[in-house]
């Protein structure tokens, strides 16, 4: 009898989970959804196409809990995202665009297709899902956040939106990794609160603690942070918030605190327009402004974002994230080389020059580690641009870190320039020689004065790199290499200096991205591709490629 009981539950619970919903209507934009109490998650059908739906989370009393933007199905569905329910009892939605296009509300196929469910799926069903590169479970992914190295574990954030694969929603992701190649989802670090959604910021391990810094975006850019007291699993918001804040400019965010030995207190430097403000302090929580960096100097095609600043062999880099303006359209990462004396940064290059990281068109938000082992200086990017990232053909998730890399200094003539080289971590998952190109492998090409490498499949579809020893440039052509037709920003060929002779050039794959180095470190290259099969030839003039499978 006990069993027939147990059968009969669960046949009920799951005709729950798949009954339709029933929306109450109260207007051509308006509708309200009773939640169930009996399980874990909503799950919320999302058609990209659609405008933004605004839902308001209410729980038992009627009191707010939490506001969405997703973009409801109205007459298919791409893919669901979940909501975990905690106590929430009603969803107020108000949909957004012209409701004589879009048909009558209590007609939208969200309805039929919004579920109750104790568990999501988040079983990978994305041939372009990098395999040794991080990316998140699902959702959209942009800036790396708040890294840092503490007790064996890295720490990597990111600027994430759980419910849905384009930009909204702001929130930090989190994930962990022993060995940077290796990555593991863990629950969302910060959420957005009243103050705004969760923008960019940085980590610092202050003693037994984590602190978070970061932009807390509402109606004006504020700065805010928060306190970990569990190595950085979770976070509880300052009671102070926000701990800066400005009147003189929009675009006012991404801070990154640091501890500067020279001067025996913490530093900050962010964002404000286009330049970059330095503060200090000597508790992480009162800021006294020091000076501003940046008017006349470098690239000031489009906004400064998320700047970085450390020291490397005696000297100071600052990193400066550019959008748009980068050397191929879009966003990307230029740098100073410098001194710094904990008030002002004093760039050693003439204003006009401009020094770039990587000179592929997916290579943003370039930040690194905080207290990194060995006193590296390791950094990730975001490996996408924003003229096309909202559309590339992803779904289920929509964007990708970097490999990790390594920075240091080279001279070339009269200029210091910041070197890059993969970490030491990618030559520990480097494998097995192999004979054929695969999906998800590293190429070293010993080079002549004149190389050309050439990648392609059976579908006649390419991506072509050359270097030219004269020139000491490196080019890459992926005008054809598979699908471009989802942006005209997509198609390129990207062109970098190689500042003197390259001898051996690192080149990883990994399904939907290329990224190449000068083994030396004077050269890097990032560029996304979308082959409709991967690429299963290599042919090489002027050089010798071997290549190596990726260990798992």
């Amino acid at each position: 009898m006990k069993k027939v009981f147990l059968t009969i539950l669960a046949t009920i619970m799951v005709a729950m989970a798949q009954a339709q919903v029933t929306p109450v209507v109260l207007g051509d934009k308006h509708a309200m959804v009773r939640v169930s109490q009996h399980t874990k998650y909503v799950l919320l059908p999302v058609q990209e196409s659609e405008d933004i739906a605004a839902i308001a989370v209410l729980n038992g009393g009627n009191d707010m809990v939490q506001r969405l933007n997703v973009k409801l199905a109205i007459d298919r569905v791409d893919y669901y995202v979940p909501y975990e329910l905690k106590g929430a009892a009603l969803l107020d939605i108000e949909f957004h665009g012209d409701r004589r296009q879009k048909g009558a509300v209590g007609e939208f196929v969200c309805w039929k297709e919004m579920k109750f469910s104790d568990t999501f799926d988040t079983t990978n069903r994305e041939r372009f899902r990098p395999i040794y590169h991080h990316t998140p479970v699902y959702g959209w992914m942009n800036d790396p956040n708040g890294m840092f190295y503490k007790d064996g574990v890295w720490h990597l954030y990111y600027q994430w939106n759980p419910y849905g694969s384009q930009w909204e929603n702001m929130t930090w992701g989190h994930s962990t990794s022993h060995d940077l190649i290796h990555w593991e989802a863990q629950p969302a670090a910060i959420e957005a609160d009243w103050l705004g959604s969760i923008f960019s910021g940085s980590c610092v391990t202050n003693g037994d603690e984590v602190v978070a810094m970061y932009t807390s975006a509402g109606h004006h850019q504020t700065q805010s942070i928060a306190i970990s007291k569990d190595g950085g699993r979770t976070f509880e918001k300052y009671s102070g918030n926000p701990v800066l804040t400005t009147s003189d400019v929009p675009d006012f965010r991404d801070p990154r605190p640091f501890w500067n030995e020279d001067i025996k207190a913490w530093n900050l430097i962010l964002a404000a327009g286009q330049e970059m403000r330095i503060y200090s302090s000597k508790d992480l929580k009162d800021w006294k402004y020091e000076s501003s960096f940046g008017k006349e100097y470098g690239n000031h095609g489009g906004v400064w974002e998320c700047p970085d600043l450390f020291k490397i062999d005696g000297k100071w880099v600052l990193l400066c994230n550019i959008n748009p303006g980068g050397p191929f359209g879009g966003s990307a990462t230029q740098y100073f080389v410098g001194q710094f004396d904990g008030r002002k940064f004093t760039c050693e290059s003439m204003p006009k020059v401009t020094k770039w990281l990587d000179y592929g068109k997916d290579h943003y938000a370039t930040v690194s580690f905080y207290n990194a082992p060995e006193n590296r200086r390791v950094v990730l990017a975001w490996m996408s641009n924003w003229q096309y990232a909202n559309q590339v053909p992803t779904k289920q998730f929509r964007s990708a870190n970097s490999i990790p890399r390594d920075l240091g200094l080279f001279q070339h003539g009269e200029e210091t320039y910041v070197s890059v080289t993969p970490s030491k971590e990618m030559l520990a998952v480097r494998g097995a020689k192999v004979k054929k190109l695969t999906e998800a492998c590293e190429i070293v090409v010993d080079t002549k004065s004149q190389s050309e490498i050439v990648l392609q499949n059976a579908k006649g579809e390419q991506v072509v790199m050359k270097y030219d020893g004269g020139k000491q440039t490196f080019t890459m052509d992926r005008t054809a290499s598979g699908d471009v037709s989802f942006s005209e920003a997509f198609p390129c060929v990207t062109e970098a200096p190689t500042y003197g002779q390259i001898k051996q050039l690192r080149i990883f794959i990994d399904r939907c991205s290329i990224e190449v180095f000068d083994a030396e470190g004077k050269m890097a290259m990032t560029n996304l591709v979308f082959p409709s099969e991967p690429y299963n030839m290599i042919k090489v003039k002027g050089g010798k490629a071997t290549i190596f499978e990726i260990k798992q």
